[in-house]
């Protein structure tokens, strides 16, 4: 294994850990993984929902909020219609949930058995019969043009929220609300489908505020030199719109020559202490010039009264968020701030609510495996702290199950217990259960739902070993077939619910792209695609496209169906396109990228804070690594519960003594190191409990003697 740590410049550190308020430990981690700019650091730094994204962005969500509060009104009848994944069930769960809250009639459909993936004429049939006019597609929608076109003939509209890659020709529907869109208007591409669902359900909730679609101008006057600056921010809905700027000297331009008239005009203005701004309007275009505008700081004092008395000049200076800009931040930018801010809290649009919808956030985003950066870090991170506060009924159960009650969750137990569990439903051609699960308000209903959910896991699992048998011979003979940089396993023996995990399985053993492949009874072929070094899958499905039923996905993980009689002309076409895949990643060794080096003295339990604050974890935010040199072996035992495969040990740290594991390491003992021996080790941090108790313990990714060559 190749160790890396990368070089970082002294002054960098001290500027991250100046400006941000971080101490030297945490800069330096954040400049080696290339965290050292405001927008960055504010989604690792910070975990307030403020600093998400406004739902609004969306160029489509006012359509999309306007559509179903007319439904309401109207008491029509609304379908949504999921996924059978975690990430389709969880979108389906919140957005059911705050329909239900409205009083809406609502019902919901997730594909079960051998459905296809995505919205189907039948269901559009099965809505209509029951005289349905709206459907809500929920991380799926955006590649049923099709479907979606059936249902306008039926007089069904449909609304798509969704964050699969969109094709070339857009879906007609009402609205789509999906971040990867390039007319999208929202500032981030990679929500996983449950976080779109809440961001309109955030809109949605919006929507009943008497703000909603208010066109509000904040106003400022302020002295610049000879010269004053007026400067104005129109907002609607919480989103910035347009902004001015302009510089008068007194006595020297009248009003009507600017561009503030234009601006103005017909907008509800709100400034921040009234008679000094009407002071200072005066000296600019003089007495008789009247300008209607709204003092707006008695009730943002009232709501926040840490900011009595203080101008807007000061309220600047306190703008957590303006750290993190990359320019200057106005008086005006703090004046926007702080009314936000008080719209926010004024309206408690993030109450406890919110924080059990934001469990099935953070469980769908960590499950669809979405890069753990910018508003993820802060949907995940307030999902996870909810989740260890009061865990929401459904999550409950599945936790008592796993025995993992009254342990610190993190993003390793929902990704490795309750994902996989919740997936398996879906797998085994049951989502429905999981669904009704998350929605039921009756204990003893949970409890017979989650023992069957944990049940089907067991039977998936089964199913995946059994499945293994199969595939993996296949994918052997296919390698020579495919210039051994592609896999291809295709049999009836393949059950469609594995083909995702046995494809993931493949391409970890053999470091190449895997296709798993199941012949359906109803004559068609469906696959399962996952990418290895770096391949974006788009390069095998794009040049298949005209073969498919249907396919979808990203760029790394995709599935896709075709009628069974063109499987052979599909397997050509891979053959063909294999020899000429290029791998962005061509490392042959395994590599690992080391964050910091630590002297014995920081090598104690204050780690566990580090790596804490670091959370979540996951995509694109692996865990903290540390190196740390001259450490001495106090003891090794082999352990494992048939095979004595793992090692546990014990290092001397100087004040600390701390255990560590090394897994799948036990025949490297007295080959590669002894006890006594003086370690190098490479190693993350973690909590083991047990009864009831946490300690700390090292999780090795490598180690070597020390002195040893690199």
């Amino acid at each position: 294994m190749i160790w890396n740590k990368k070089d970082v410049g002294r002054e960098l550190i001290r500027e991250v850990s100046g400006r941000y308020g971080c101490d030297a430990l945490t800069a330096s981690i954040l400049a080696r993984r290339g965290m050292y700019e405001g927008k960055d650091l504010l989604f690792y730094l910070e975990e307030d929902l403020r600093y998400a994204h406004n739902p609004f962005l969306f160029a489509d969500m006012e359509d999309a909020v306007d559509r179903v509060i007319d439904a309401r009104d109207e008491g029509e009848k609304i379908l949504v219609f999921g996924d059978r994944d975690v990430d389709g069930i969880t979108s389906t769960t919140l957005l059911v949930q705050a329909l239900e809250d409205l009083k809406i009639d609502v019902s919901w459909r997730v594909p079960s058995g051998d459905d296809p993936y995505g919205l189907t004429k039948e269901a559009v049939d099965a809505h209509a019969a029951n005289d349905g006019t709206l459907i809500i597609t929920v991380d799926n929608g955006i590649s049923c043009i099709d479907e979606i076109d059936y249902a306008a003939d039926k007089g069904i509209d449909v609304i798509v929220l969704d964050h699969h890659n969109p094709r070339d020709e857009l879906p007609a529907a009402v609205a789509v609300i999906n971040p990867k869109m390039e007319e999208a208007g929202y500032p981030f591409k990679d929500l996983a489908g449950c976080a779109v669902a809440w961001k309109f359900i955030s809109a949605l909730r919006f929507s009943l505020l008497e703000i909603y679609k208010q066109q509000i101008c904040l106003l400022n006057v302020r002295p610049a030199n000879e010269a004053w600056v007026i400067e104005a921010v129109k907002i609607v809905n919480m989103a910035e719109v347009d902004r001015i700027s302009e510089s008068v000297i007194p006595g020297m331009v009248k009003i009507g020559n600017t561009r503030l008239l234009p601006f103005l005009e017909g907008q509800q203005i709100m400034v921040w202490d009234a008679p000094l701004q009407k002071r200072q309007l005066e000296k600019i275009f003089g007495k008789n010039v009247e300008f209607n505008f709204m003092d707006i700081a008695p009730e943002i004092t009232r709501e926040i009264p840490a900011v009595r008395n203080m101008s807007l000049l000061k309220l600047k200076d306190l703008s957590k968020i303006g750290k993190y800009q990359d320019k200057p931040v106005s008086e005006l930018d703090g004046f926007l701030n702080i009314f936000v801010t008080f719209v926010q809290k004024r309206n408690a649009l993030f109450g406890k609510r919110e924080n059990e919808e934001l469990q099935l956030v953070a469980l769908g985003t960590l499950a669809d495996l979405m890069p753990l950066k910018n508003e993820n870090r802060i949907l995940v991170r307030k999902g996870l702290a909810a989740i260890n506060l009061s865990p929401r009924p459904g999550i409950a159960e599945l936790l008592a199950r796993q025995g993992l009650t009254g342990k610190k969750i993190g993003t390793t137990d929902l990704s490795w217990q309750i994902s996989p569990a919740i997936n398996a439903t879906g797998r085994m051609g049951k989502p429905e259960l999981a669904v009704q699960l998350l929605l039921c308000q009756d204990q003893a209903e949970r409890n017979r739902l989650s023992a069957e959910v944990i049940k089907l896991n067991t039977d998936r699992k089964q199913m995946g070993n059994d499945s293994w048998t199969v595939v993996e011979p296949l994918a052997k003979e296919s390698l020579e077939k495919m210039s051994s940089r592609l896999i291809l396993a295709a049999s009836p023996e393949i059950h469609r619910g594995v083909t995702g995990i046995m494809a993931n399985r493949l391409s970890s053993c053999f470091r190449v792209p895997a296709v798993v492949v199941c012949f359906m009874e109803d004559g068609t072929a469906v696959g399962s695609m996952r990418s290895a070094r770096g391949l974006n899958l788009e390069n095998l499905l794009s040049p298949c496209a005209d073969l498919f039923l249907d396919h979808g996905g990203h760029a790394f993980a995709a599935g896709f169906s075709l009628p069974r009689e063109r499987f052979p002309e599909f397997e050509q076409r891979l053959a063909r396109l294999a020899p000429e895949l290029e791998f962005p990643d061509t490392q042959e060794e395994e590599e690992i990228d080391i964050d910091a080096e630590l002297p014995h003295e920081f090598i104690n339990p204050e780690l566990l804070v580090l790596a804490d604050r670091f959370e979540p974890y996951g995509e694109g935010n692996e865990p903290l690594v540390f190196l740390a040199r001259n450490l001495t072996l106090m003891t090794a035992d082999m352990m494992g519960k048939t095979e004595k495969l793992h090692l546990k040990l014990t290092f001397d740290c100087g004040k600390f003594k701390w255990p560590a594991i090394f897994w799948q390491a036990a025949e490297r003992l007295n080959r590669d190191f002894s006890v006594g021996d003086k370690i190098d080790a490479v190693f993350q941090v973690g909590r083991n409990t047990f009864n009831g108790t946490e300690t700390p313990q090292m999780i090795l990714k490598d180690l070597r003697r020390s002195g040893s060559p690199a």
